[in-house]
């Protein structure tokens, strides 16, 4: 264990950051060593908070729910740091403090409910909600905040008896630790798997990619002149599976790709997986449900199981029929070259030889458009985008230092709605943009602080202010960093949840930002993705990197015609994982002998997996499921939210102007600023005008 920081010393986690710009956390005073110390006072503080509510004489809404918004101000304070540092700087100090601190902070996280007389304050307010509403002495958001609170406390099991609390919260002891070595053991398999080649073995790989390449070689500490690195990251892997014509070492590189979590007998994430799993389930037995899907879906918009896979299912066929045309059609070209493949298309073939075909049917070749979308290049594109539908404007802050020198720092502001030739600050926004050692993999949106206006008394109001952090995983050039199409989809996808944060305007902290059902929370994220599909962005931000050039209208037309093939496989891709993310929680036992590979092949192949590909996320690196219970029993929720995106979007196609005004704000009303204020359906409605219709989402697909 990395050596702790008294707190007598001066941990900079626990003094004020009023000096700092914004209130920013003091990133170059921190160190691993300070977290500990910093948790554990910031835990205390808040269990006495908690208490104070509990023992409170008044029962009016301020003090019981007004004050438990409040509580743990400093934990949150703390937490929101070490819960940015674990994913996005996770040294291997880091990593010590995370394996300690896990069931502390479970533990800590369970007595949060337990504390005497603190649920019977929550019920009172719980009770009474209706009637005071009725009154008129209630808003509808204090309303919502005493139906989410109670909920939350219910679903902690504060309703069992004492033997069953007590197992209860040595579950959530175990899950956080099982959790915690998962996704370590991935982060070490990224960190440690590496292919080193040639420039000749990088043949077929287009020339970002051979100088990305490169720049992973030096940066892994290769020093030959000739040595190039492929890594387990994405936007390496990928563009290698699409690229090289050398099919032996497609094969290596995705034969490790997809064995990420089991590369070595010491990480063994299968065997974590399955005592997960049957923890679980027992969780979901304490609360009363057979299963634990039927426990996860219960507070959702899907409610059940059987709504969730009712819907995937559907788009399961319908993908399933697309891909095989795909194949055919691969299959089809290999034929007309007279080229035989050893046991057909397999899947470190699939993505080359769809990119094959992509070249010859529509003659649109990827990297022929990724100089049109350099990182900078697509970073203004999202920006504008924000400012035209939303009124976001980016100011880059250079002399403000976060905690890696690649991570860009903006003033988020828009004019003020009673004085529009003045502005205000809306949020700070952190762009962390490059894959490194350290970091975990994806991309993915967190805060630092979020908003809130229900701040203690004497705080300075910016601590109102929202502090979010959007993090991808590109690989970095070691000149200009080129994105492809889907690289350039992922950042403005995370600005759309970056969006939910920072255009966040609930009274309540706990109601506030993303803190939104599972299945509504990448309605946001998906919604905005749409925006870089649209010719009118791309004629004035895609612009050539080294020429200024604006990207060619012909180009773009070849890239439309060509946008829907394939897209049974990422459907299929995708849509695998859902369905065995629903089936294996299902599961009402998990015997002794459960193998949970086997699990995977035997229902893959009981709804009939198309050759040649597999999941997305195969279950050992299976980071949504198994690196927290966030998205256990809830990986359906891209496709759910897809219907949701696809319907909302239409809207502003209807008004002819995919800026339309008015449209953008009813959209930041109902979509981007209520947060949990209101019920995810009532916002769509309200939105809409009607329910759902999956007709867009279909048409989209390509799969009507």
């Amino acid at each position: 264990m990395c050596k702790t920081t008294a707190i007598s010393e001066g941990n900079p986690l626990l003094q004020s950051w009023a000096a700092q710009p914004f209130h920013l956390p003091p990133f170059e005073e921190i160190n691993p060593g300070h977290f500990q110390p910093a948790l554990e006072a910031a835990m205390e503080a808040h269990i006495a908070d908690l208490e104070a509510i509990a023992s409170c004489s008044d029962n009016d809404f301020d003090s019981i729910l007004g004050a438990y918004d409040r509580a743990g101000s400093l934990y949150s304070k703390v937490g929101g740091v070490y819960g940015n540092y674990i994913s996005s700087l996770n040294t291997p100090d880091m990593q010590e403090v995370q394996s300690a601190m896990a069931p502390i902070l479970s533990r800590h996280r369970s007595k949060c409910y337990n504390i005497p007389g603190l649920f019977e304050k929550v019920t009172s307010m719980y009770d009474i909600r209706e009637e005071m509403a009725n009154k008129g002495e209630w808003t509808a958001e204090q309303v919502r905040l005493a139906e989410r609170v109670y909920t939350a406390f219910v679903r902690m099991g504060v309703k069992l008896n004492e033997e069953e609390k007590k197992e209860y919260g040595d579950i959530q002891v175990e899950l956080a630790t099982l959790q915690t070595k998962f996704m370590q053991n991935i982060l070490k398999d990224e960190e440690t798997w590496e292919m080193v080649i040639t420039a000749e073995s990088m043949a077929g790989c287009p020339e970002d990619l051979v100088a990305a390449a490169r720049q992973a070689a030096v940066d892994r500490g290769h020093e030959g002149a000739d040595e190039y690195v492929i890594t387990l990251g994405r936007s390496l892997v990928e563009p290698f599976l699409t690229y090289s014509t050398r099919r032996d070492l497609r094969k290596k590189a995705f034969d490790a790709w997809t064995s990420r979590g089991e590369l070595s007998e010491e990480r063994d994430n299968l065997a974590i997986a399955t005592k997960i799993l049957r923890l679980r389930k027992r969780q979901a037995n304490l609360m009363g449900h057979t299963t634990f899907s039927e426990y996860q879906t219960e507070d959702t918009m899907a409610q059940n199981p059987e709504n969730v896979m009712n819907l995937c299912m559907d788009v399961w066929k319908r993908a399933k029929e697309a891909a095989d045309k795909e194949r055919a059609m691969m299959e089809s070209f290999l034929s007309e070259k007279g080229d035989e493949l050893e046991g057909g298309i397999q899947p470190w073939d699939w993505r080359f030889y769809a990119e094959q075909v992509r070249q010859a049917n529509f003659n649109f070749d990827e990297s022929e458009l990724k100089p049109y979308l350099s990182l900078d290049a697509v970073t203004n594109a999202v920006f504008d985008v924000s400012n035209k539908l939303y009124g976001l404007k980016y100011v880059k802050r250079d002399d403000i230092k976060a905690y890696h020198k690649d991570v860009n720092v903006y003033e988020v502001r828009r004019a003020k709605k009673d004085s529009p030739d003045e502005d205000e600050l809306v949020a700070i926004f952190l762009h962390d943009n490059f894959s490194r050692a350290h970091k975990s993999s994806g991309a993915w949106m967190s805060e630092y602080r979020t908003q809130t206006k229900n701040l203690i008394e004497g705080a300075d109001p910016i601590e109102g202010v929202p502090i979010v952090s959007n993090n991808n995983n590109f690989a970095k050039g070691s000149g200009a960093t080129l994105l492809s199409f889907d690289d350039g989809t992922t950042l403005f996808h995370e600005m759309g949840h970056g969006h939910h944060g920072m255009l966040s305007d609930c009274t309540y902290e706990y109601l506030a930002s993303t803190s939104v059902l599972k299945d509504f929370v990448e309605l946001p994220s998906q919604l905005m993705e749409h925006w870089l599909e649209e010719p009118v962005v791309l004629k004035e931000h895609a612009k050539h990197y080294k020429t200024g050039e604006t990207v060619p209208d012909d180009l773009l037309a070849r890239l439309k015609a060509a946008s829907l093939f394939n897209e049974g496989f990422a459907t299929v891709e995708y849509t695998a994982c859902a369905l065995l993310d629903m089936a294996v929680h299902s599961l009402s036992e998990y015997d002794d002998d459960f193998d949970l590979s086997e699990f995977e092949k035997k229902y893959l192949a009981e709804i009939g997996m198309p050759q040649g590909i597999v999941m997305r996320h195969r279950p050992a690196h299976f980071a949504h499921l198994f690196a927290s219970s966030s998205y256990a029993s809830g990986y359906y929720v891209y496709q759910w939210a897809q219907v949701l995106d696809n319907d909302v979007f239409a809207a502003f196609q209807e008004t002819g102007d995919v800026f339309d005004a008015e449209t953008a704000e009813r959209c930041r009303r109902c979509i981007y600023s209520a947060g949990n204020t209101v019920a995810p359906q009532d916002l769509f409605k309200a939105f809409r005008g009607r329910e759902p219709d999956t007709s867009f989402f279909l048409k989209n697909k390509g799969m009507a």
